[in-house]
């Protein structure tokens, strides 16, 4: 009880901080995911290609991504480059540094999908005249993303609960306003438990939706096997 009333004391001065946080939060999460999503078909085709110049450094990119942890991706991208000359703000460092993460795990995502297809569809598809690229991108692909619909909705998930590392570069986000309100008002359950609700607030909404669309849709999502 000592908890909800201490949060119902201070909850009207400080949830209008951390709705906006929220706000940025799902602008990290947004930008960074439409990055990883697009970057990903690319790490995908590379990586089932033939060709060992596009295979080799799409599985190095994969592995090394994967490989080690965003935290130092993002400081690399933030603090690093501007060593080098290339400066860019917090907002834009973060959605580069989680998208080029998410990537690789979408892009083993997107590739799971695509080995799933049966190969004599895209044999099918090339003996109807269809180049490689239009038997992928009209046939291969959109059975593959009904595949992997279950994979990337963990995927989105996890990307919108990795954008609390952006506060290490002064982020203003959910995770930072967290921070903030336990150093002013001492009371660091409370704070952090609302930060956390917040977060799976923000989750569940986004699974809701990405299921609803799915309904909508009419798609049935069925296994890999």
């Amino acid at each position: 009880m000592e908890f909800f009333d201490k949060l119902w004391e201070w909850a009207p001065e400080v949830f209008p901080f951390l709705i906006k946080a929220s706000v940025v939060t799902l602008q990290v999460t947004a930008g960074s995911l439409a990055l990883a999503l697009v970057l990903g078909i690319f790490v995908a085709v590379a990586r089932i290609s033939s060709f060992k110049l596009l295979s080799y450094p799409a599985l190095i990119y994969t592995d090394v991504m994967r490989g080690t942890p965003a935290l130092v991706q993002l400081f690399i991208i933030y603090f690093g480059l501007s060593d080098l000359g290339l400066e860019f703000d917090p907002i834009s460092a973060a959605i580069i540094g989680l998208g080029l993460n998410g990537a690789a795990y979408v892009g083993e995502i997107y590739r799971a999908g695509i080995v799933a297809i049966h190969r004599g569809q895209i044999e099918a598809a090339l003996s109807l005249g269809m180049t490689p690229v239009r038997a992928m991108r009209y046939i291969i692909l959109p059975q593959a993303l009904v595949i992997v619909i279950p994979p990337m909705t963990s995927q989105v998930v996890n990307i919108i609960k990795n954008s609390a590392v952006a506060m290490t570069i002064a982020i203003t986000d959910l995770m930072f306003y967290s921070q903030k309100i336990e150093e002013e008002t001492f009371a660091g359950f409370e704070a952090y438990t609302s930060g956390t609700l917040l977060f799976l607030l923000l989750t569940l909404m986004t699974v809701g939706v990405i299921y609803g669309g799915q309904r909508m849709l009419g798609l049935k999502v069925r296994s890999a096997t």
